[in-house]
């Protein structure tokens, strides 16, 4: 199995000290994240896209430069590139140009992306957003594997023999495409033989082990090996104590003021309680026997091969979350990169003699 850190770059005072550090300060936190993630041995790092508050990730390219120049291993990923937002073409010329100076390391999760608010910033309404997301993705796919290109669309000017530059240095470049209920989503990926990134965040895994479960169905309907499809998905929080006992207790706060945002916001939570959470959702939050048996018992749903934390302290102090990560790296991912074997992430050739 592999492991990634993912933030969303939230910006929200700690849910126990109620203290807001600066968006500055947020911006250092996020970076010094990526580093740690690469001393300590996670395989990516990722970074997401949201164009609405308390998010400040409106600019994933310009952040994951950023980490680019501190770091030389690790991968880098989008957490979701919302495609339906961005002009593909200019979505492109970031991104190649983050290939180039990553040294090959990028790797792209896309999405349509939701909330409205986005939404009407960049005048994508729901009935139109899946529809934006398949064709931008369509026509990335061209310009990064294609010179010259001539397409046409509905939501973008036509192109006529149109170059595109840099030229990206991994060709292709892997895209997964992230999902927590579109079958739409999931079946333009299988249609191109793209791997998926389930959410599996806001409910029990059933409607996520369904998804995918659709996902290798049509993946087999386009006429591909089964045994090529890729699965990854994400999780819920994260805190890993020597005890459970001590993970609960450390977690609760964070968990309780969790459900406190929520109905503040007239959302009722899925799992009311932390040990109804720690119990039926994807939140790793105990010893590192339970997180181990825990995520073996998700990947007998899902068949996962890649699976992400939560880069954040989300109301941990930096010592908390810091031990949490070192206990997981020390105790946890060697159990479970023996017991789930799996792929290398992509380093394409002409990446890896560049490097």
């Amino acid at each position: 199995m592999k492991f990634l850190l993912i933030t969303l770059i939230t910006h929200l005072p700690d849910p126990v000290t109620g203290r807001l550090p600066s968006t500055t300060e947020r911006f250092r936190e996020v970076v010094d994240a990526a580093v740690l993630a690469e001393e300590l041995g996670f395989d990516g790092f990722g970074v997401g896209e949201r164009h609405e508050r308390p998010f400040i990730s409106s600019s994933p390219p310009v952040v994951l430069s950023h980490i680019a120049a501190r770091t030389s291993r690790i991968r880098l990923f989008t957490a979701v590139t919302t495609l339906s937002l961005l002009d593909p073409v200019r979505a492109y010329e970031d991104y190649a140009t983050l290939d180039h100076l990553s040294g090959g390391r990028l790797e792209l999760i896309i999405g349509k992306g939701n909330g409205s608010a986005q939404a009407q910033l960049f005048h994508v309404t729901p009935d139109d957003q899946w529809d934006r997301n398949r064709e931008g993705y369509e026509l990335f796919r061209r310009l990064w594997r294609e010179e010259k290109v001539t397409w046409s669309g509905r939501y973008r000017p036509a192109l006529t023999e149109a170059e595109t530059w840099p030229r990206p240095l991994q060709q292709p470049i892997r895209v997964w495409h992230g999902s927590a209920t579109s079958r739409d989503s999931v079946d333009l990926a299988a249609r191109h033989g793209d791997p998926i990134f389930s959410a599996n965040v806001t409910n029990p895994v059933e409607p996520y082990a369904e998804l995918v479960r659709h996902y290798r169905e049509r993946w087999a309907h386009y006429g591909h090996d089964p045994a090529d499809a890729l699965v990854g998905a994400g999780t819920a929080g994260f805190y890993v104590a020597r005890t459970s006992q001590e993970a609960i207790e450390t977690y609760r706060p964070i968990y309780l003021a969790r459900l406190a945002a929520f109905r503040r916001l007239g959302v009722e939570p899925v799992f009311p309680t932390l040990e109804d959470a720690v119990a039926r959702s994807s939140l790793l939050v105990g010893s590192p026997q339970q997180i181990i048996d825990k995520v073996l018992r998700y990947h007998g749903e899902l068949g996962h091969e890649v699976i992400h934390l939560s880069a954040d302290r989300d109301g941990l102090t930096d010592a908390q979350h810091r031990a949490s990560l070192h206990l997981f790296q020390s105790e946890i991912a060697p159990v479970l990169r023996r017991e789930i074997p799996s792929r290398p992430l992509h380093v394409p050739s002409t990446a890896r003699a560049a490097v």
